[in-house]
């Protein structure tokens, strides 16, 4: 009886236990009322455009991929064998000759038009390919001027004679002087196929300009064809230059 009295007061205590979990029963109960409520979340859904357009008897447009026609093709791509069959089908059914059809042009062309360089009346006494240099003063520095074709000119008039240089492609000027007296040919320094000289009125660039200019050929015999032919033309000149002075003063 001892046993059995001290167990007693343990089971009252735990009646209490047992009642405060009751409540936690009844607050969920709410839940399952709210079974209700669960359609009218569903009826809640968004709108996609797939759902419009079944309401107006359309539906989202099914991608039909190339694989699908190909799966269990074995043998190839039965799209490779479609277009082959297409080509093969082509060259039995060439298409006939068309007739030769004629358009007349909407706009008509003008004539073309000549353009002058003022190298017309002159006749080209020496020609040859090579690479002309100009001295920079302020950074005292050699700038390259361009690569083409040097041509001495002889005017056929008043049978005075220039230098000319013009670049490839471009077509550009960028040597254009006579050929005076007062000009001397000098070897570059370290090098047998180029020339130095100073040209008091070189006017490639529009103006008349004081410049320095070096020349440079292939091989040391195009660079003294150059020589003789610029110390011909400079003696043909300046019995020129004298003739037009004597006539001035006289």
């Amino acid at each position: 009886m001892s046993a059995a009295e001290s167990t007693e007061p343990k089971v009252d205590e735990t009646q209490p236990k047992v009642e405060e979990t009751q409540p936690k029963a009844e607050e969920a109960k709410p839940a399952k009322g709210n079974e209700s409520t669960a359609p009218a979340s569903e009826d809640t859904k968004p709108v996609t455009s797939s759902a419009v357009f079944s309401m107006f008897g359309g539906g989202a447009k099914k991608e039909k991929k190339e694989g699908d026609e190909d799966r269990g093709d074995n043998s190839g791509s039965a799209k490779a064998q479609r277009e082959a069959a297409v080509a093969a089908k082509g060259e039995e059914d060439e298409a006939p000759e068309s007739e030769d059809v004629h358009f007349e042009p909407v706009i008509k062309l003008t004539e073309k038009v000549e353009t002058k360089t003022n190298e017309e009346s002159e006749e080209q006494l020496f020609k040859m390919r090579a690479k002309l240099f100009k001295f920079v003063k302020e950074s005292s520095e050699w700038k390259e001027r361009g690569t083409g074709d040097v041509r001495l000119l002889k005017h056929k008039e008043n049978g005075k004679t220039r230098l000319v240089m013009r670049r490839d492609k471009t077509l550009k000027v960028c040597a254009n002087h006579y050929i005076v007296p007062e000009m001397k040919l000098s070897p570059n320094v370290g090098s047998d196929r180029s020339w130095v000289w100073n040209a008091a009125a070189d006017v490639s660039e529009g103006e008349p300009e004081a410049v320095t200019l070096a020349i440079r050929f292939a091989n040391s015999d195009n660079a003294n064809l150059f020589k003789d032919a610029f110390l011909k033309a400079q003696k043909d000149n300046e019995v020129l230059f004298k003739q037009a002075e004597e006539a001035a003063a006289a």
